[in-house]
């Protein structure tokens, strides 16, 4: 079994998943909803991708026994649990956005209303 190629793959899966986490929580920061959802989707297959890979190494480790844990190991698995957390987090943020955007709009429109002298 080889620990550090395991690691580094949970790792690199892991950092995938947590940039496009970003990049989903920067489009709907600018409202741009129809950019998030393709995002999220990427950083959910990374994550998937890592736990597979996790699941993978804690099969091998069950047949083989693990003789030392690695710091890089402890590394990665720390990696995946914090981007995992935060996947949930930026979950309540675009949702946080999302409802703050339609607001937003519903404000706009009864202000043009009012100002225009149109009611609904």
């Amino acid at each position: 079994m080889n620990v550090e190629n395991f690691s580094m793959t949970i790792i690199l899966h892991a950092g995938n998943a947590k940039n496009y986490l970003h990049e989903a929580l920067q489009h709907a920061r600018k409202a741009a909803f129809d950019q998030v959802e393709p995002k999220m989707k990427q950083a959910s297959d990374e994550l998937l991708a890592a736990h597979k890979i996790q699941t993978k190494f804690i099969q091998e480790d069950t047949k083989e026994g693990l003789t030392n844990l690695s710091v890089l190991l402890v590394h990665a698995q720390d990696h995946l649990m914090t981007v995992m957390s935060e996947k949930s987090l930026i979950e309540e943020m675009i949702e946080m956005y999302r409802n703050q955007n339609d607001l937003h709009e519903k404000v706009n429109r009864l202000v043009e209303e009012c100002s225009t002298g149109k009611s609904s």
